[in-house]
């Protein structure tokens, strides 16, 4: 409540109604002053602030030490106390995906070996795509230096010795028996199909983007992952915002002959559910950015332990919420937790392929 005077007026300033008390009884806006000090504008903004994190830690609280109660009062209508799932996911979300993205780099998660050695039949189509390539530059000196040490086997030669030459082609992408070593003759062949045996939409959108990374990215394999890894991890959150009424879904379906809960009661349980991992997540990954650091094998184990108490936090969310035997929610939870692994590895394999397409 503010410190502002109240207006002396009774008619509300944003709908127009007879206010009875301090607050609009029909839109909640409170009948004072509509002309503030600094101050007052200050002290306002405070007390909101000071308020949030007050009802956000009471609402966090209960989340981590009493599994599948906030989703229990939610459901009975004891809502005024504690921050409501919809706002608390949201911020819970934000802070988890900015420290995420901020310390997780994708180019120190994917390393490629570049030193393997080429196979002989790679070292003869370089070879040739080379000589090809002098064709038109005769003076490249380049070009010249490295058909030779490819024409010399007794001198190994890698993927990395090839990462920088920048040669058009160098790696022409085999599909169906065919090579294309780039859209526009990929386009060329397939104008030249009947119309019966051409690629599909879809066939054709995969392979023109196979064919776009390839001539990017070139003999870079490395940087082409770290690319695909980036896009992904900035699709996560639409990922798991996705996986909400999914997992709802589950939890229906396992759940079918309680009447009792809704579809609605059931996404209220996967909100608080999903709070709780961003959480923990948070934990895991500072307890294994301090075991890089320290090189302590003993947070291995404590590691390991936090991944079991997400599965026992689970079941006793469960357990509490949905008021059954324990026999029961065992059995339920290992239904939960298998389904719920389906879906998603199957999010994942199709919001990995919308990013390779994309990105």
């Amino acid at each position: 409540m503010s410190h502002i005077p109240q207006r002396k007026e009774k008619d509300c300033l944003n709908c127009g109604t007879v206010v009875q008390g301090k607050y609009c009884q029909h839109c909640g806006q409170e009948n004072v002053e509509p002309k503030e000090t600094f101050w007052h504008m200050f002290t306002h903004f405070f007390y909101d602030i000071t308020h949030f994190d007050s009802s956000f830690f009471h609402t966090i609280h209960h989340l981590i030490l009493k599994p599948g109660f906030l989703s229990k009062q939610y459901m009975m209508g004891r809502r005024a106390s504690y921050l409501h799932p919809i706002q608390m996911y949201v911020f819970t979300s934000a802070i988890f995906f900015l420290l995420f993205l901020s310390f997780f780099k994708p180019d120190n998660t994917i390393n490629i070996d570049l030193t393997t050695p080429l196979s002989k039949e790679r070292r003869e189509k370089i070879k040739n795509t080379l000589i090809e390539e002098l064709e038109k530059d005769t003076a490249n000196q380049l070009l010249k230096n490295q058909i030779s040490r490819l024409a010399d086997t007794a001198k190994v030669k890698t993927m990395k010795d090839m990462a920088n030459l920048n040669i058009e082609h160098s790696n022409p992408i085999s599909i169906n028996g065919k090579e294309y070593n780039n859209r526009k003759e990929y386009d060329s062949v397939q104008h030249s199909l009947p119309a019966a045996k051409r690629d599909g939409w879809f066939t054709k959108k995969v392979i023109k983007k196979v064919i776009e990374v390839q001539e990017k990215f070139n003999e870079n394999p490395q940087e082409a992952a770290n690319a695909l890894l980036e896009a992904m991890l900035h699709r996560m959150p639409y990922m798991l915002f996705i996986s909400l009424p999914l997992f709802a879904l589950i939890l229906k379906l396992v759940y079918i002959r309680r009447k009792q809960f809704f579809f609605a009661d059931h996404g209220v349980f996967t909100i608080h559910l999903y709070i709780f991992t961003f959480l923990w997540l948070l934990v895991v990954f500072s307890v294994s950015k301090l075991s890089d650091i320290t090189h302590w094998g003993g947070l291995d184990f404590l590691i390991f332990g936090l991944f079991l108490l997400l599965f026992f936090y689970l079941y006793k969310a469960m357990r509490f919420f949905y008021g059954q035997g324990r026999a029961k929610t065992i059995i339920k939870f290992l239904l939960v937790a298998f389904w719920s692994l389906i879906m998603m590895l199957i999010l994942f394999a199709l919001f990995l392929l919308v990013s390779a397409l994309i990105f």
